[in-house]
């Protein structure tokens, strides 16, 4: 587990960084640190619904949430609760959003100054 947590305290930290270096808005750290526990709560009130045959969260929102920002407590919830981990559909999706958030914020990194300019 704690190769998991390097990996995701460690982004959220880098994406933290980054903010101070660059234009980023520090905001966007913070943004993910609260996405990254309201994903990782929704993966446990899943696997809980899951073990008790209740409504399920939908997967297209723990994706959704992922590629906003919670793919850190998606990760950490997966590997905590052994919940989505099989289903090989889902695991394919997730880290598609997983590289499509780390792309976005490597953009808005790089090209931020002008980004927020056109805004």
């Amino acid at each position: 587990m704690f190769p998991i947590l390097m990996i995701a305290f460690g982004y959220i930290g880098g994406v933290g960084y980054a903010s101070l270096m660059t234009d980023l808005p520090v905001e966007v750290s913070w943004a993910f640190a609260l996405l990254s526990a309201v994903t990782y709560l929704l993966y446990a009130l899943d696997k809980r619904a899951a073990q008790q045959s209740k409504q399920r969260t939908p997967e297209k929102v723990l994706h959704w949430l992922s590629v906003l920002g919670g793919w850190p407590g998606a990760l950490i919830a997966q590997q905590q609760f052994r919940h989505k981990t099989r289903k090989t559909s889902f695991r394919v999706g997730f880290y598609f959003t997983v590289i499509l958030n780390i792309a976005a914020v490597m953009y808005f990194i790089v090209y931020a100054d002008q980004f927020w300019r056109w805004l």
